[in-house]
């Protein structure tokens, strides 16, 4: 089942983004950079607001690829009570060192481990290493919101192989990056369990903007009407 993930500055944007439909309740400072970390306490106030209706996920910030630095702003983001934790992988560094730092969170949270589809050319060639550490799922974004979207970086054939290699190793897969409503046929269709949006759901489709209401809808629609037509 493909679910619909809004990615929120606020409190009262969560509250939006769940009156609209949204699956999963994601925070996010999308206007200070592709996975800039909120303040501790707005992400608190994101998780009483939502109140266990829906996952709230969170991303730690970006960082480059060492080990102390990823696992102190994970821990950080684990302790505000959100459901899942997303650690972005940058080029550069020592990976493994990474995943080795964060497995014994991984047992304690659920960590989504984010690649970058402008900065990594093979994601599903990476999924193995995260499975063996422990973590729930994988997603795929863009780093440079100004590049263009997923998939103008990779085709969906690539896409689709990244999905089904997360599926071989049970994890949660997810595919976000300046998508837009006209992209959600074509990616429910590779069995993506998760579609991710930000600027698609805003006023204007500015990712800095605030959540438009009509948007989300219409973003609900179309991941409902795509999840029919893509298991009949």
């Amino acid at each position: 089942m493909t679910r619909l993930l809004i990615s929120v500055a606020s409190a009262d944007e969560a509250l939006i983004a769940l009156q609209g439909g949204a699956d999963i309740i994601d925070g996010k400072d999308a206007a200070a950079g592709p996975l800039a970390a909120l303040p501790t306490e707005t992400l608190r106030a994101i998780v009483a607001v939502v109140g266990g209706q829906r996952p709230v996920s969170a991303t730690v910030g970006d960082w480059p690829a060492d080990p102390a630095v990823l696992q102190a702003a994970a821990s950080r983001i684990a302790a505000t009570g959100v459901d899942w934790v997303k650690v972005g992988f940058y080029p550069g560094g020592d990976w493994q060192a990474c995943l080795d730092a964060l497995a014994p969170l991984a047992r304690q949270v659920p960590l989504i481990g984010l690649l970058f589809a402008d900065r990594t050319a093979e994601p599903q060639r990476h999924v193995a290493a995260f499975a063996k550490a422990g973590f729930a799922g994988v997603m795929v974004d863009t780093a440079d919101k100004l590049s263009g979207s997923l998939r103008r970086h990779l085709d969906d054939d690539t896409l689709a192989r990244f999905v089904a290699e997360s599926a071989e190793h049970r994890m949660m897969c997810g595919l976000a990056g300046s998508l837009t409503l006209q992209d959600v046929a074509a990616l429910s269709a590779t069995s993506a369990e998760v579609l991710g949006f930000r600027g698609a759901a805003c006023r204007g489709g500015a990712r800095a903007g605030s959540l438009d209401p009509a948007r989300l809808a219409a973003l609900r629609e179309a991941v409902g009407t795509s999840l029919v037509t893509a298991t009949s």
